[in-house]
């Protein structure tokens, strides 16, 4: 009969439990035969009880404290006048001691994985004096192991990998788990591994955990990637152990065992002729199962009639072989090419040789179409040369271009005057021949860069372009003249032949053995007493005195004409004109003073002098501006009250007129002509920033009294008001008249008078006075204001 689990188990703590009764049954202490010896005079009593260890079985399950040992003395005679106590780890909280019999118990579960053995001191005393009667013996609780943990793979779960078409054998990963039972004591902890799932691709070492392959020729292309299951299991692996699993993934590494193969023997592509240099004509590629560099490949153009016409390159990204072109297409000389590519794995393994070859060819054949192409020059840049005294009309030289295309289309012939804005040059349209249109200037521009456009008649919409370059040719026709304004000086004290300036000469012509000028002075000035010139030969010359005794009281200025001439052909002069100032200078021949002006200014008045007094004129400027902004300053009123900001405000009433017999319902008239004529104030002491209307003279009209009292009320309070605004200012009030059934109805009058008047009649005038009769029917309460 076949035990269960649990049936073991109880088995095993009760064979357990047996072995430790007999253990302490053996280790209860022995009265001692021995007698007392004597040494020194003094007796020594040999121990009369000694053990040094008890066992207890964990996990225990009872209800009942588990019955460890039990301790006795020899001097314990069982009349209770010993008791016995029990100290140290656990004492009182796991384990307890009858004091009486020296019975030790466990009160709770006990785990060897948490704590393996627990060290405690047992002590003999007198019940009555409390006093030992034997010394303290140390002694050691050993926590007895069952299988109660199950092996664990703590680095689980685990990712690995091997290569594709390994052999069988090859490890792969070794896998590792624990057991936290006593690995000394039974099996508990004696661990076997076993797979459970990867079957028949892998297997695992039972007593290693190395996983190793079991097939031969594992393909990844076929499949990357396997799932292991691994048991672990103690006891040996015997029934009754207990287990643990983790997972294994193992992925399949690739290897270059597959050769590069083109799904097609051979390509066609159709490409127009007019592609650009550079441009993709196409874009092949070898099917390669492997990845990354395994399949890494390089094309390469081995045979056909356009090995020089095309080049093939590998995107890096995508494998693929791309087809371009390095010389440009002509229909008309040539019409296909075929190309003979092949494809190569870059990286080869030798084990796998025998699977290739581990290249592939294939053929490529390219149709070049034909297109309407524009008209080609028989030069991409023409050089031409013209001398600028060239006349308008003069032929400067011929462009050419012609139809590339079988049709062979005439050419007409234009100047992008984009590049001419001037219109300098002309062409015939036939012939391509370049002529002057305009008068050239080498000065204002050397070189004309200008593009010439060749369009076919039947297709004018086909354009070609050609550049020309056209160098302008110099002639002498610019005079020579000063290199710069020269600021010649001579001092007072100069003597005789003293060099006062040196000059020299530029020419805008460009001369093609360079220039060479000479310089003279004029014929007029050849015989003055004052300067003379010399020419250095080499296109310099040098300004020297003739007399000494220069006075600026005399003639502060002189001016020395010279006379320039350039090496041309034919040679071109000019007449420059030399200032040269009168100085009194320093010891050094450094000009301190050149104007005349400066002797007319009254002895002894220094430039010192003269700027204090322009100082003290500008200081008393400011004082005199200061004092002017104080006194504006005050007349400013401190405080402006923006509602009395009178400044054009207009007051709307919204009152209806009187009907069509009312002909003065806004006649503004009535509220010019007042009854008492007043001068007019204006403010002096401020300037208003804009022109404001003048107060008018009223005349006196009978009927607006009342206004004309509100008007002038107005006025005095403004007159008085030390705030109000320093300028005159317009407000207008409005006036109904007198032509209406109902008089006025102004909210002033009616606010004026101190009469309930009825206007409930205003109901009966029809739905243009709806609003008046809203607002005045119902009495006085709601009277307009």
């Amino acid at each position: 009969m076949k035990l269960g689990k649990v049936e073991f188990c109880h088995l095993l703590q009760i064979i357990a439990l047996f072995l430790c009764l007999s253990g302490m049954n053996q280790a209860e202490p022995s009265r001692s035969r021995s007698k007392p010896y004597f040494q020194s005079g003094r007796t020594r009593t040999k121990r009369s009880w000694v053990w040094n260890q008890f066992f207890v079985l964990e996990e225990y399950m009872g209800t009942d404290p588990l019955y460890v040992g039990k301790l006795h003395s020899d001097v314990d005679k069982g009349d209770g006048s010993i008791k016995y106590i029990l100290s140290g780890e656990g004492a009182s909280s796991i384990f307890i001691i009858d004091e009486n019999t020296g019975d030790i118990h466990a009160t709770k579960r006990l785990d060897r994985e948490e704590q393996a053995y627990y060290t405690l001191r047992a002590q003999a005393l007198d019940r009555l004096t409390n006093k030992p009667v034997e010394p303290e013996s140390e002694f050691v609780i050993k926590i007895q192991d069952i299988n109660d943990n199950e092996p664990k793979f703590l680095d689980g779960p685990y990712t690995a990998g091997v290569p594709e078409m390994s052999p069988v054998g090859t490890s792969v990963v070794q896998v590792t788990a624990t057991d936290a039972d006593d690995p000394t004591y039974g099996n508990s902890a004696r661990v076997v591994y076993s797979i459970l799932q990867g079957q028949p691709y892998f297997s695992v070492e039972p007593k290693t955990g190395v996983i190793k392959t079991a097939l031969p020729n594992m393909d990844r292309e076929a499949k990357d990637q396997y799932l292991l299951v691994i048991q672990a299991k103690d006891m040996v692996g015997q029934n009754g152990g207990l287990s643990g699993t983790t997972s294994v993934t193992v992925t399949l590494t690739d290897v270059n065992d597959n050769p590069p193969r083109f799904p097609r023997r051979s390509y066609q592509y159709n490409v127009p002729e007019s592609l650009p240099v550079a441009s993709v004509v196409a874009r092949i590629k070898a099917a390669d199962a492997d990845v990354g560099p395994n399949a890494e490949m390089e094309y390469k153009i081995v045979d056909g009639d356009g090995l020089g016409v095309f080049k093939i390159s590998v995107d890096k990204d995508t494998q693929e072989g791309i087809i371009t072109i390095q010389k440009e297409l002509d229909f008309e000389a040539k019409t296909s090419y075929t190309l003979r590519i092949e494809a190569a794995n870059m990286h080869v393994d030798p084990r796998f040789l025998s699977l290739g070859p581990f290249n592939d060819m294939t053929t490529v054949k390219i149709i070049v179409e034909d297109v309407d192409e524009p008209p080609v020059f028989t030069s991409r840049l023409y050089s031409m040369v013209v001398s600028e005294a060239a006349k308008v009309g003069t032929i400067i030289g011929t462009v050419a271009a012609h139809d590339p295309d079988a049709s062979n289309s005439p050419v007409r012939y234009s100047i992008d005057r984009n590049t001419d804005l001037e219109r300098y040059f002309n062409i015939d349209a036939n012939s391509g021949v370049i002529t002057t249109a305009k008068s050239l200037d080498r000065e204002t521009n050397a070189v004309h860069n200008i593009t010439v456009l060749a369009m076919e008649s039947q297709n004018p919409a086909q354009i070609g372009r050609g550049y020309v370059a056209i160098t302008i040719l110099d002639i002498n026709d610019n005079a020579p003249e000063f290199a710069m304004e020269y600021e010649t000086t001579v001092c007072e004290n100069a003597q005789p032949g003293q060099v006062i300036q040196k000059i020299s000469a530029i020419d805008k012509d460009d001369p093609p053995n360079g220039h060479q000028f000479y310089f003279s002075l004029t014929a007029e000035a050849a015989n003055n007493h004052n300067f003379t010139l010399q020419d250095n030969k080499d296109n310099t010359a040098t300004v020297l005195t003739r007399r000494n005794g220069f006075r600026r009281q005399e003639q502060s200025v002189f001016y020395l004409p010279i006379f320039i001439v350039d090496s041309g052909s034919p040679s071109l002069s000019s007449t420059n004109t030399l200032t040269i100032r009168v100085c009194d200078c320093d010891a050094d021949g450094i000009a301190q003073t050149c104007n005349a002006e400066a002797y007319i200014l009254p002895a002894g008045l220094s430039t010192g002098a003269l700027i204090a007094i322009l100082a003290c004129v500008l200081t008393l400027l400011v004082l005199v501006l200061l004092i002017v902004t104080m006194r504006r300053r005050k007349k400013e009123p401190l405080i402006f009250d923006e509602e009395r900001d009178i400044r054009e405000n207009i007051v709307r009433y919204d009152d209806e007129g009187g009907g069509e017999e009312d002909t003065e319902a806004f006649d503004m008239a009535a509220l010019r002509n007042l009854n008492i004529i007043r001068d007019t104030k204006t403010r002096r002491d401020v300037t208003p920033e804009i022109q404001f209307l003048s107060r008018p003279t009223f005349k006196s009209i009978p009927d607006n009294v009342i206004f004309r009292e509100f008007i002038w009320e107005r006025l005095k309070e403004a007159d008085v008001d030390p705030c109000a605004p320093p300028y005159d200012s317009l407000q207008t009030y409005a006036f109904e008249g007198n032509g209406s059934v109902a008089e006025s109805l102004s909210s002033l009058d009616s606010i004026s008078s101190n009469s309930d008047q009825n206007y409930d009649y205003l109901s009966d005038w029809g739905p243009r006075f709806k609003r008046l009769a809203d607002m005045y029917g119902t009495g006085p309460d709601c009277l307009y204001s």
